[in-house]
């Protein structure tokens, strides 16, 4: 029987944060079509708990521990002339296991998650190579050098331009290439060189949500975000990542301070792993609460009256998105953070940019309690009947097409 080889830049378990949540759900959904073997990276000692998770899903796999400082990849990828990002995910043991794996079993399909992994694909496999991008890195660098200023404009215009350079090899290598949303799949086709992007196959790959794990029935709010004077106002996400942590400073800064000189009593929480000191400083001052990683989002969630999301720069599909729609949570939110969600603003979020125009939308709704309500009950509505994960990997099989290449290898 074909077999699946399934490359992801961070082991899929726990499903904690958006790029895992996405891998853990692909993953499982590959194991049910043929066995599957993993190549992965872990991060820190939590993930390699999960060791035993990996190992009862997979035939075979490779958890490696990434180590390389980011200084160190980016002095190295700079001697290479490679982009920070793949650097910074070079294994030689998995190298070595890859081609080892490749060598010894009937590998048909190999499932590029993240385009850091494409580095793995050995030139000589003559499988089906599913390039999963999620969303357009090179476009997310190119924004952060629009914004940015000196070493730094520097440094994210060339990881840019070097990205976009390995996109177009990779998508060319692939015999599909994947993307989160139509919109993402758009961008990425049209950033592709015109030589030979008519033969390049680009699709959309949606993410979805467990809509009865994320159901605000079966959970209680979180005691010590409820102790906190309200209305209150909730953000979550992983927290060293940019555009979260500008969104972050964008509320501290500018918009928590307007909406306190109405309502004093307002408070902003900022829920997610490895927030930097300079978040963490802010804690317990003004109104603001950062609390950091924490075992289970939903309570935090309970607890808010409101999320909001005012991103900057946004690629993909936003699952803290979908999760506070999925509890009922009214969203204020950002064009960015809406993307490759095709929802209705005022019915089941409300999209605002400036702002001026995020604070009115907060006080619209904090003055319409039952807008607000109805909103999230709406909002829970559209995730239950559009963003299931078996609604959004339905596809799957098909894209991978084991089936069909097993029966042919039969025959």
């Amino acid at each position: 029987m074909i077999e699946i080889l399934f490359l992801s830049h961070r082991i899929p378990f726990p499903p904690d944060r958006g790029d895992k949540i996405r891998s853990h759900h692909i993953l499982k959904r590959l194991a049910q079509i043929a066995p599957v073997h993993v190549a992965t990276f872990a991060d820190d000692e939590r993930d390699f708990a999960e060791e035993p998770e990996l190992a009862r899903i997979t035939r075979s796999y490779c958890l490696v521990e990434r180590r390389k400082p980011l200084a160190l990849a980016g002095v190295e990828a700079l001697l290479e002339r490679i982009p920070v990002s793949l650097m910074a995910f070079r294994s030689p043991a998995i190298s070595r296991y890859v081609r080892d794996l490749v060598a010894r079993r009937p590998i048909g399909t190999i499932y590029v998650f993240s385009g850091q992994m494409g580095q793995y694909v050995p030139a000589s496999f003559t499988g089906r190579v599913i390039a999963d991008f999620v969303d357009v890195d090179s476009a997310k660098f190119e924004a952060f050098a629009a914004k940015g200023s000196g070493l730094r404009r520097w440094i994210d215009a060339r990881e840019g331009r070097l990205l976009r350079a390995e996109e177009a090899r990779l998508a060319r290598r692939a015999h599909v290439s994947l993307l989160i949303s139509q919109s993402e799949a758009n961008l990425f086709r049209s950033r592709l060189p015109a030589d030979g992007k008519a033969k390049i196959a680009v699709r959309a790959l949606g993410n979805g949500i467990d809509s009865a794990f994320f159901d605000p029935a079966g959970v209680a709010p979180a005691e010590a975000m409820l102790a906190v004077p309200g209305p209150r106002l909730v953000f979550t996400g992983q927290m060293d990542y940019a555009p979260n942590i500008t969104a972050v400073e964008r509320v501290m800064d500018r918009i928590l301070p307007a909406i306190r000189q109405r309502e004093p009593a307002a408070s902003f929480h900022v829920v997610g792993r490895n927030p930097p000191s300079r978040l963490t400083d802010r804690d317990q001052r003004d109104g603001i609460h950062v609390w950091g990683r924490v075992d289970d989002v939903r309570p935090w969630l309970k607890a808010a009256d409101m999320a909001l999301i005012p991103l900057e720069i946004g690629r993909g599909v936003q699952n803290k998105v979908l999760e506070a729609m999925a509890m009922t949570l009214p969203v204020v939110l950002t064009p960015d953070a809406a993307t490759g969600i095709d929802a209705a603003s005022r019915r089941e979020f409300l999209v605002a940019q400036s702002d001026e125009d995020l604070v009115a939308a907060v006080f619209a709704l904090l003055d319409d309690p039952a807008w607000a309500h109805g909103m999230g009950l709406a909002a829970r509505d559209y995730v239950l009947e559009n963003a299931s994960w078996d609604a959004a990997l339905s596809d799957l099989p098909e894209i991978v097409d084991v089936g069909a290449r097993t029966a042919r290898h039969a025959s």
